[in-house]
């Protein structure tokens, strides 16, 4: 399906968690934050398997329910083929499984980092129409 901008960004609401996983081919790290991108919760890793997986949902829904939070949006690069299980299992729990493009997230850290890139992006002269 081809979802426009706004839609993509109007799934994310104060009632909404947000969790970055990043995938890896045997331990997965997962941060949670609030829709303004605060941090709820310190970095958790979790294992490749059902008993990781169950950690994972065990951690998300017990910070959705202290925080008050009725979504759960989970987002993550699609690393290889190590994201497919856990996307699979994060969706059939309920949870909305968003892929992130990995430029952007590049893109995003430099941002983040100030790195040499970062000025360089930024110090662009903007579009005028």
């Amino acid at each position: 399906m081809n979802y426009t901008q706004n839609f993509k960004i109007s799934q994310v609401t104060p009632s909404t968690l947000v969790i970055g996983v990043d995938i890896a081919k045997s331990k997965h790290y997962a941060r949670a934050f609030d829709w303004r991108g605060i941090e709820l919760s310190k970095v958790i890793s979790f294992r490749t398997d059902k008993r990781g997986f169950r950690q994972f949902r065990e951690w998300a829904e017990k910070i959705a329910r202290d925080e008050g939070k009725n979504k759960i949006i989970v987002g993550m690069e699609p690393t290889g083929h190590y994201w497919f299980t856990f996307a699979a299992d994060a969706d059939s729990n309920g949870m909305m499984v968003v892929q992130v493009n990995p430029y952007h997230v590049k893109q995003s850290k430099e941002m983040d980092d100030n790195t040499v890139n970062a000025g360089l992006f930024l110090t662009e002269s903007p579009v005028e129409n």
